[in-house]
């Protein structure tokens, strides 16, 4: 009989717990479900332009999905009486059962180095682009864009370079960014459209050595906002 003793097995190192619902990080699918309740909010006068033009500014500073819920926790669902069932539902994370919930094709990147690249014409904007220019060119002209959320975010970076954004006249055009040696302009910036549905587009940037400026182009429009976007929502 072998009686000789053998080391126990080390034990199996414990699983990580999983985040709390509230915790796990947002995504651009959340942040786009909270700019459409934010969007209803002020077409129903529950909320001020300056209200919702506050909310949505901090939309995309906010991490987690607990912290998104907080910018629309007093309000009701769209069409639902307010402390109803459909409205705690509406406000559920968009995670449920797949992850992160992201659609498809939610976010590009763009890069020129010492070279141009453009983005015109008829085209779907993704909710979040994110643009490099190092010594290169980048054009985004959303004139003709066909818009499927409400809030499209465009983050530049730029050294030595030159990066242009060009929006219809009837959508809401906010920046935040700077430049060192550089400059970044966004024409317009904190002036809402009339239409509280009206897409609402966002530049975040950082000029080294480079230019960043966005501007409305005169004459150009998204037409039939409310009715585009209400298809869209369904």
């Amino acid at each position: 009989m072998d009686l000789e003793k053998h080391p126990a097995a080390p034990a199996a190192p414990a699983a990580p717990a999983a985040p709390a619902p509230g915790g796990l990080r947002a995504s651009d699918a959340d942040r786009d479900r909270i700019a459409r309740i934010l969007a209803d909010a002020v077409a129903e006068g529950r909320l001020t332009p300056d209200e919702h033009s506050e909310r949505l500014d901090s939309l995309y500073a906010r991490k987690t999905v607990a912290e998104l819920d907080v910018l629309v926790r007093d309000l009701p669902a769209p069409g639902a009486a307010p402390g109803s069932a459909s409205a705690a539902a509406a406000h559920a994370p968009a995670y449920a059962g797949t992850g992160s919930g992201a659609r498809p094709g939610s976010s590009e990147t763009v890069v020129a180095v010492c070279s141009s690249s453009a983005r015109k014409g008829r085209w779907r904007p993704p909710a979040h682009t994110r643009a490099v220019s190092v010594m290169g060119d980048i054009g985004i002209d959303l004139t003709q864009a066909v818009f499927e959320q409400q809030v499209t975010e465009i983050e530049v970076v730029c050294v030595l370079g030159n990066v242009e954004v060009l929006v219809p006249e009837n959508v809401t055009l906010r920046g935040h960014g700077s430049g060192v040696l550089g400059n970044f302009e966004v024409s317009g910036s904190g002036t809402d459209s009339v239409d509280p549905n009206a897409p609402v587009v966002i530049i975040r940037g950082f000029a080294l050595l480079g230019n960043i400026e966005a501007r409305p182009k005169p004459g150009s429009r998204v037409v039939d906002l409310a009715r585009k976007l209400r298809d869209n929502l369904r």
